[in-house]
Parts: C-alpha cells; structure tokens; sequence
C-alpha cells in the first residue's frame, strides 16, 4: 500500500513501565503542551498566570490539582535601603599629599581629583575629613583599600 502524502507515517513508542512514583514525572515547571501541525507535539511555555501541577494517584487517576499563582505585573514591591555609613580619612605625618590624593583617587572611584584634594587638605588641616557616604559595604571597602595603602582610615553609620 503507497503511503499518504497527507498523513505522515505512524510513530512507534516503545512501552514503559508503569510507575506512580511522584519522582518519575517531569520536573518542569509551567509547560505546557501544544499541538503542531500533523498530530506532533512541542513543548511552549504556557502564557496564562496559573500552572497546574498534578501528583501521581495511580494509572489514569488524578489528585486533585494544585495552582500555584504567580504574582501579578502591577504590585509594587517596597525595597529597604542598606544603611548608610561614613567613610573617615585621618591625618598622619608619613604620607606626602600627592601620595594621599592618588589612593583616595585609586580606591574611591565616584570622587572627582577635585573632592580628593579637598579631602586630603580638610584632613591635614583638622585631622580627619569625610571621603565618601555610602552602603556599609561599600564603606568597608573603601576603608580597607585606604589602610592597604598605608592611610589611616574609619567608618562610622551616618544615623548617629
């Protein structure tokens, strides 16, 4: 018999075990199966908010299901902020100016040549300047890059 241009040839699956094993179903999440042309089948992502997923009962039963929603476009989610802290430069009498300048330029990327000069003449002057007020991680940060370069360098939470 001369096969049908319209109808592709039948697939054979080799049979499977049964198995009730909640661990023998597929693990992903929210797919869905959808027809293609010729009685074929792909996997696509579903495009509803919901996904069903079943739990094995036994051959050809179903629990009953259980949805899981996702949370929707326009909810806003409220952000806490990290707290702030102060970054401390300290005058010493071993370190040039220029030498000062260069680290707080090298460590410190946001200050401008302008502010590190600033913050170096403000630390001669008065023995100690503020550099820089950020995230606690940041600060730390920056205080050890400034003590790994020989500076005297503190922290301190800018709520105080």
């Amino acid at each position: 018999m001369a096969a049908s241009v319209f109808r592709p040839p039948p697939v054979i699956v080799a049979p499977r075990a049964p198995s009730s094993d909640v661990a023998a179903l597929p693990r992903t999440p929210c797919w869905g199966l959808r027809r293609a042309s010729f009685g074929t089948t792909s996997r696509l992502p579903q495009t509803t908010r919901s996904c069903v997923r079943m739990r094995a009962g036994g051959p050809g039963l179903l629990d009953s299901p259980t949805i899981t929603s996702q949370p929707e476009q326009g909810t806003e989610r409220v952000y806490k902020r990290p707290p702030i802290y102060k970054v401390f430069l300290h005058n010493d009498n071993y370190n040039k100016r220029e030498y000062v300048v260069k680290v707080l330029l090298k460590v410190v990327q946001e200050i401008s040549v302008d502010d590190a000069v600033t913050v170096m003449q403000e630390a001669h002057e008065t023995g100690v300047a503020l550099v820089v007020a950020c995230p606690q991680e940041n600060a730390e940060r920056y205080c050890e890059g400034l003590r790994l370069n020989g500076l005297t360098s503190t922290i301190e939470p800018a709520g105080c």
